[in-house]
């Protein structure tokens, strides 16, 4: 019966804490859709936490955590749509310093 509880509570955790990581990107996406203006943000902070959450992806299908599985692949989502908003906005950038 522990065991079962003890797997149980390390589920609410794993789940507590990827909602909480999870949640922590979504203002940033919000903001950076609503503005329009991603030049506060780093490319390279994005860059390499878009790596951080495929790899943590990869590790939780090796362990089959679904967890970790879920919360990170949400999680890639929510920086990867700020990554690409990142670089559209850059493009468009220097698309237009290029016609001036």
């Amino acid at each position: 019966m522990t065991e079962f509880l003890d797997a149980y509570l390390t589920v609410i955790v794993g789940t507590i804490a990827g909602l909480c990581s999870t949640a922590s990107f979504v203002p940033q996406v919000v903001k950076s859709w609503r503005e329009g203006d991603t030049g506060a943000i780093s490319k390279r902070m994005y860059i390499v936490t878009v790596s951080a959450f495929t790899l943590w992806i990869a590790y939780g299908l090796m362990i089959w955590s679904v967890p970790i599985i879920v919360f990170n692949t949400l999680s890639l989502a929510l920086s990867g749509s700020v990554l690409a908003m990142k670089l559209r906005n850059q493009r468009r950038r220097r698309q237009a310093e290029a016609r001036t």
